[in-house]
């Protein structure tokens, strides 16, 4: 946290944020166009931010491409704001947006975390039933995992896994895991005061892509980089997993929850009642 205030601090360094913020995933080309300042310079205010954890690199092909990573800004708002704040401070936040800004032609989500753990031990996290119910909210994902196959959601041990659509894209044990995201359901509906209509204008949404990608850090931990893409433009799904629509924690809450478990045993604890009004 020290490190992300300290990385903060520096204008450059903010203006480079909001570059990110308004257009995710840019090269440092792209990231250096029309700004007064030098290459090196743009570089170096890059490796700070990186450095704190509030950017992080994805390589496609050869060159490095650059995405805000929102994890220690939440771990901020994690410290000094509850999470009934948080949902007001949302609900501005998207009524700011609302307002003021044109939709994002294809937005893309992504989130770095590091985990106390083996990629072993979080392979096995991603994949297998009796782990992911723990954290997913008492979801299983069940699948074998295999290029092709599909990854069937089970709401509950004696239920029947559905089949939402998702197929697995590439799976790389401990390294990369891949799969096609599922659509909107008619309980999404339910849970967020949809209308008919509205639900059938989310269900002309095209299907997105969550990638997993784990890097050892070090002798005990591991780097998760989550990235999930291939949206339509201005899409409510983007928003749904960015814990931007209200009621949902998305892949931030998911994401903490998944990594306490693996470093205390347990899951968070359920936010009370009170917390979880709107």
């Amino acid at each position: 946290m020290d490190e992300a205030f300290r990385a903060l601090a520096d204008p450059g360094r903010r203006r480079l944020l909001d570059r990110l913020n308004a257009r995710n995933g840019q090269t440092l080309r792209e990231l250096c166009d029309g700004l007064p300042t030098t290459r090196q310079a743009v570089s170096k205010h890059l490796s700070v931010l990186e450095a704190a954890g509030l950017v992080t690199t994805v390589r496609r092909g050869r060159e490095k491409v650059h995405f805000l990573n929102a994890a220690p800004i939440n771990a901020i708002a994690d410290r000094w704001l509850s999470r009934y704040d948080r949902q007001r401070a949302a609900a501005l936040a998207d009524l700011s947006t609302a307002l003021e800004e044109q939709p994002m032609a294809s937005p893309t989500f992504v989130y770095t975390t590091y985990v106390t753990t083996t990629p072993q031990r979080l392979w096995a996290a991603l994949t297998e039933p009796a782990f992911t119910r723990r954290y997913w909210g008492g979801v299983a994902l069940v699948s074998d995992w295999q290029v092709g196959s599909p990854v069937l959601w089970q709401d509950a041990p004696e239920g029947e896994p559905r089949d939402l659509g998702q197929r697995v894209l590439v799976a790389e044990p401990y390294r990369r895991l891949s799969y096609s995201w599922h659509g909107f359901q008619p309980e999404h509906a339910e849970h967020f005061g949809w209308s008919t209509e509205e639900l059938a204008a989310r269900l002309g949404e095209r299907r997105s892509t969550v990638t997993f990608e784990i890097e050892p850090h070090g002798p005990s931990a591991v780097r998760l980089t989550v990235i999930h893409d291939d949206f339509s433009p201005d899409s409510e799904m983007h928003r749904a997993i960015s814990g931007q629509l209200d009621g949902s924690g998305g892949w931030p809450e998911l994401l903490a929850n998944l990594k306490t478990l693996l470093e205390t045993g347990e899951p968070m604890p359920e936010p009370a009642p009170a917390e979880r009004a709107g």
